[in-house]
C-alpha cells in the first residue's frame, strides 16, 4: 500500500541554518517521511535534466496519509530553484529555516574549515577571508548566502508568502518543540511531536531526539565549536547585514532577534 511520491513539502534552506536538525525532528511525526539525502534536483542542472521520474525514484516509500519531505539547503540561494519547483507544483508548501546571518557566515566558514583540515588542505583564518584590503569582502560566498532579502525576493516572484513557513533556527536549537508545533500547523498535520521526544545532551550542548524507543543525536559534524572572531570584524558584519535584515523583516512581515 505504499508508493514513492514527489515531495508535498520541501525544506529549501538555508545552508548552516539547521536544515538537518529540522528534517530529523520532523521525521518523528508518523505522518511524515523524509528523503535520506540532499537531492539537489532543482539547483544542479546535471540532476534536473534527469527528469521528474528520477527525482521521484529518490524518495522514500509512503502511505497515502503521509507527507514526503526532502531538504536541499542549496535551493534557497539558487537562481533556478524557485521557478523549477513552481513548475513542478505551484501549490507546494515550503519550509525555510534561518538563523542570525552573521552566525550563519561563521558556521559556513567552520564547516569548510573542518572539511579542509580533514582533507589535509591549507586553511585560512576567518578574518583573512572576510576582510580584504581593510574592507568587508562582500563577494565571499558565505556572506552572499546570508543576504536573505536578496534570495527571498526571487521566491516571492513564484510563491505566495503563506506558502513559505519560516522556522527560527536560533529558537529551534534552544527550544525545539514550539517551532515544530508551528510546522505541524502549517502542514495541517495532527499534533504528534511532544516534549518527551527531546532531551538535552550536556556534552554536545544541544537537543537530541528520542522516538520509537531509540535515542539519537545529530552527526558529530553538527554543532562544531565556532572560532573566536575579532570584535571589530563582528561589528562590520552586523552593520553590513542590518539593512538587509530590515528589508527581509518587511518582506515577510516578521522580525527576528538578529544582530
Amino acid at each position: 500500500g505504499t508508493s514513492r511520491q514527489i515531495p508535498q513539502t520541501i525544506i529549501i534552506g538555508v545552508r548552516k541554518g539547521g536544515t538537518r536538525a529540522l528534517l530529523e525532528m520532523l521525521d518523528i511525526h508518523p505522518n511524515i517521511v523524509v528523503a535520506a539525502t540532499e537531492v539537489h534536483f532543482f539547483d544542479w542542472d546535471e540532476n534536473y535534466v534527469k527528469g521528474i521520474d528520477w527525482y521521484r525514484s529518490l524518495m522514500p516509500f509512503s502511505y497515502g496519509n503521509q507527507i514526503t519531505i526532502e531538504k536541499t539547503p542549496g535551493y534557497f540561494t539558487s537562481p533556478q530553484a524557485p521557478e523549477r519547483i513552481h513548475d513542478m507544483n505551484s501549490s507546494i508548501k515550503l519550509l525555510l529555516i534561518l538563523r542570525d546571518p552573521t552566525e550563519r557566515v561563521i558556521s559556513d566558514y567552520t564547516q569548510v574549515y573542518y572539511n579542509r583540515v580533514e582533507s589535509h588542505k591549507p586553511v585560512q583564518l576567518f578574518e583573512d577571508i572576510v576582510i580584504k584590503n581593510g574592507a568587508l569582502n562582500t563577494k565571499y560566498k558565505a556572506i552572499q548566502r546570508s543576504l536573505y532579502d536578496v534570495h527571498m525576493e526571487k521566491w516571492l516572484k513564484h510563491f505566495r508568502l503563506d506558502q513559505i513557513h519560516i522556522v527560527d533556527g536560533n529558537t529551534l536549537i534552544k527550544d525545539p518543540l514550539p517551532e515544530l508545533q508551528k510546522v505541524e500547523r502549517f502542514l495541517n498535520l495532527p499534533s504528534r511531536i511532544m516534549s518527551s521526544n527531546f532531551y538535552f545532551n550536556q556534552t554536545k550542548g544541544f537537543y537530541c531526539i528520542r522516538s520509537d524507543g531509540r535515542e539519537r543525536c545529530l552527526h558529530e559534524s553538527k554543532g562544531r565549536p565556532h572560532p573566536l572572531v575579532n570584535n571589530t570584524v563582528l561589528e562590520q558584519l552586523y552593520s553590513y547585514f542590518r539593512e538587509h535584515n530590515a528589508k527581509f523583516y518587511k518582506m515577510v512581515n516578521h522580525s527576528f532577534d538578529w544582530h
